[in-house]
């Protein structure tokens, strides 16, 4: 399996952010050719020292790092990835691997 991993930066306005989010870009994102799973966090984003940065995490699952590839470059991917501007104003973290089971 490939993921994309989403690391959102705390926004100005977090209840805006996550109105956008969920009623906007989800959405928008489901659409992604190939996307096989899509989930995100449900409460804060920590680490084992404390709170982070991060506001939200959204991991997005593909069957392999091909498919991913074709899902961000298709039509659809690459709304989703323009709408990002329209509501991460502090930003965001990409990650991108493929992953095997151990």
């Amino acid at each position: 399996m490939a993921k994309l991993v989403v690391l959102y930066k705390t926004p100005a306005d977090s209840a805006a952010f996550d109105a956008y989010y969920m009623t906007k870009h989800v959405p928008l994102a489901k659409q992604i050719p190939g996307l096989a799973r899509y989930e995100i966090s449900t409460g804060p984003v920590t680490t084992p020292q404390g709170p982070s940065s991060y506001h939200l995490a959204a991991v997005l699952e593909f069957d392999s790092f091909e498919a991913l590839g074709a899902g961000l470059g298709s039509p659809e991917g690459q709304a989703a990835a323009r709408d990002v501007g329209n509501f991460a104003d502090a930003g965001a973290d990409l990650l991108l691997f493929d992953t095997k089971e151990v």
